[in-house]
């Protein structure tokens, strides 16, 4: 199935529910980027959060910008501070 990208600020409690998660794959990701199935749930969803469309090509911009954003900071650390703290330096991936 195609996947739908968009941005939705997190609102906490409600924001995804055990029927969402039934319903249709969502997946969030740096920079409150969010992968769901193409269908009528998932489009269901992105109105009730007051989300905003996007392409791939637009998604992955904003997680690359997000992980190059924690890339920098974490190597603005000392070593033992991030490697005892926060583990690996975080690295980019491509979205699904």
């Amino acid at each position: 199935m195609a996947n739908t990208y968009c941005t939705a600020t997190s609102t906490g409690l409600g924001f995804i529910t055990h029927q969402d998660r039934n319903d249709f794959y969502l997946s969030g990701h740096p920079g409150e980027v969010w992968i769901i199935d193409d269908n009528s749930e998932g489009t269901a969803w992105i109105n009730r959060v007051s989300g905003t469309n996007k392409t791939q090509v637009e998604a992955q911009a904003i997680v690359d910008g997000k992980i190059e954003e924690a890339q920098l900071w974490w190597d603005e650390q000392p070593a033992e501070t991030v490697t005892r703290h926060y583990g690996p330096r975080p690295e980019k991936y491509t979205l699904p």
